[in-house]
């Protein structure tokens, strides 16, 4: 790898390149914290005992796949904690950027099965899949396509 900065050397590439891996982290770990917590108090509202079986499948799988994003986007700063002063800097930086890659795709489908549980609850299933299902499009098209687009050189 070269540095990407004219006179950085490849450990301040790597201590650059973690803050700024973390910097991006703090932002969807906030996302999944506000989306997580939300969902966990759902069971204890009083409405929870009317919502059928889709909507109680619904929340169990959004739950499990924010807790699962969660995971993923705090698991840098633990990969970080165990190997510090290992001078494995490098490993911990490319584990970090696969790690938040999978924790902002299982962002993503809480994301998207959230607003499945939530306009199904108000207005109706067909509604919820078309919401879902835009909103899903929105996300693959703005965090895959357009920076995938990009990256290969296009404008």
């Amino acid at each position: 790898m070269t540095s990407g900065r004219p006179g950085e050397t490849e450990d301040e590439r790597a201590d650059r390149n973690f803050g700024d891996i973390l910097q991006e982290l703090r932002v969807s770990q906030t996302g999944v914290q506000i989306l997580f917590g939300f969902l966990l108090t759902m069971p204890m509202q009083q409405r929870f005992s009317r919502f059928d079986a889709v909507q109680k499948y619904l929340l169990v799988t959004d739950i499990l796949l924010l807790a699962t994003a969660s995971a993923f986007t705090i698991a840098p700063v633990a990969w970080h904690r165990v190997l510090f002063r290992q001078q494995m800097k490098d490993e911990v930086v490319l584990a970090a950027n696969r790690l938040a890659q999978l924790g902002l795709l299982f962002l993503a489908a809480g994301v998207v099965t959230s607003i499945l549980l939530v306009v199904d609850l108000a207005i109706s299933r067909t509604s919820a899949v078309v919401c879902a299902a835009a909103v899903g499009t929105l996300i693959l098209l703005l965090w895959a396509v357009l920076p995938g687009h990009r990256r290969l050189g296009g404008s």
